[in-house]
């Protein structure tokens, strides 16, 4: 079973605001359940020597190397693994995230964290609510990146559609003058769809996590009809849920999210196209600079793998630098970083989502 550690929102803020003459930051690939359980460890081992070679200040040096020292001795720690461990330290902190995202390796060193990758792993979260509602049964299964899928208990919820109609089934026939027949079951299920949606709404509550029901027609229409969560997607997962599993609902719930996200994405690409026309959008790494510092960015969609060597200054003018050997942050990480500073949000994507053959692209929030 993988075991994750994924950064919070506010966590990635902070790991942007840090600074210190000696940033190393680490990604090593990593295996959950490899035959060799101290493969990973080496190959760590071995990226953290190249990281500390950069390091010529012998105190910052020694100060790393027991950072270093306490996880590559702590077995416990290498017994569980994702498929990628982060890891980022500083003569005084280490911070290790475990990924379920495949990333490629590497080890820098600079004055600031090397974070483009670790954006891939909040961009597009892997985890979903199901709604598995019937008329003979309701349950809510949490599905999560790296864990199997179970049902979470949330109190309050009717047991049946029958059971909350106080009735022993649906069918019963009504006093006279009351709604009977088809209509009748209707309003029936509509009113024990809305309990449901009572309840989770003080369980969901706070939350931003993708709901996803799976149901028949018309109890899927019914709920929608009094659903008071914002985040329900528009696509079910059709058929009974209750002759499946836990997990057939999770594997199932996760091509409709890898949909949903692909929608999302291609929407922004549409509104950025839109904004380049009332010149609220861009694609030129010089604009983009400009406007990151500016803090005029409100979404940035940025090429996870591409590498642009140089600096950006205060008031965001660029100097392009010489390509390197090494994978090193660069223009595109200090655009990332100016953007979540102020309060934007950045998407890590694949070369092949922007538009144009651009490496970054930004919605803005005001011309310049």
């Amino acid at each position: 079973m993988l075991h994750t550690d994924i950064p919070t929102r506010g966590e990635i803020e902070a790991l942007a605001a840090a600074t210190d003459d000696w940033c190393v930051s680490i990604y090593t690939p990593t295996e959950s359940d490899s035959a060799n359980p101290d493969q990973n460890r080496i190959a760590f081992w071995d990226q953290v020597r190249r990281a500390l070679d950069s390091v010529t200040d012998p105190e910052a040096r020694a100060a790393l190397e027991e950072e270093f020292d306490l996880h590559i001795d702590d077995a416990e720690f290498w017994r569980y693994q994702s498929r990628t461990l982060v890891t980022l330290a500083t003569p005084t902190r280490i911070r290790t995230y475990r990924v379920p995202n495949q990333l490629n390796a590497s080890a820098t060193v600079g004055e600031r964290f090397y974070l483009k990758r670790l954006l891939r792993v909040v961009t597009f979260p892997q985890s979903a609510f199901v709604l598995a509602l019937a008329e003979g049964g309701v349950r809510l299964v949490e599905v999560t990146a790296d864990k199997p899928a179970y049902t979470v208990r949330v109190p309050g919820l009717p047991a049946s559609a029958a059971d909350h109609a106080g009735k022993a089934g649906l069918g019963d026939r009504a006093p006279k003058r009351r709604v009977q027949g088809e209509e009748g079951r209707k309003m029936r299920v509509r009113q024990y769809a809305r309990a449901i949606d009572t309840e989770l709404r003080d369980f969901l509550a706070g939350r931003h996590v993708p709901l996803i029901l799976a149901a028949t027609e018309p109890i899927d229409a019914l709920f929608r009809s009094v659903n008071s969560y914002d985040n329900l997607l528009e696509e079910s997962i059709p058929g009974n849920p209750e002759r499946a599993s836990d997990q057939e609902l999770a594997d199932r719930s996760r091509e409709i999210l890898d949909r949903h996200y692909a929608l999302h994405l291609a929407q922004l690409v549409e509104l950025l196209n839109e904004r380049r026309g009332e010149g609220r959008g861009a694609t030129d790494i010089s604009d983009l600079a400009r406007a990151a510092s500016a803090g005029a960015v409100d979404t940035l969609l940025v090429d996870m793998d591409a590498s642009v060597p140089g600096s950006i200054s205060a008031d965001g003018a660029v100097t392009f630098g010489e390509p390197t050997a090494t994978d090193a942050p660069g223009i595109l990480d200090e655009i990332s970083r100016r953007v979540l500073l102020t309060g934007g949000r950045v998407l890590a994507v694949r070369a092949a989502d922007l538009p144009d053959g651009a490496q970054a692209a930004g919605i803005l929030r005001y011309a310049l």
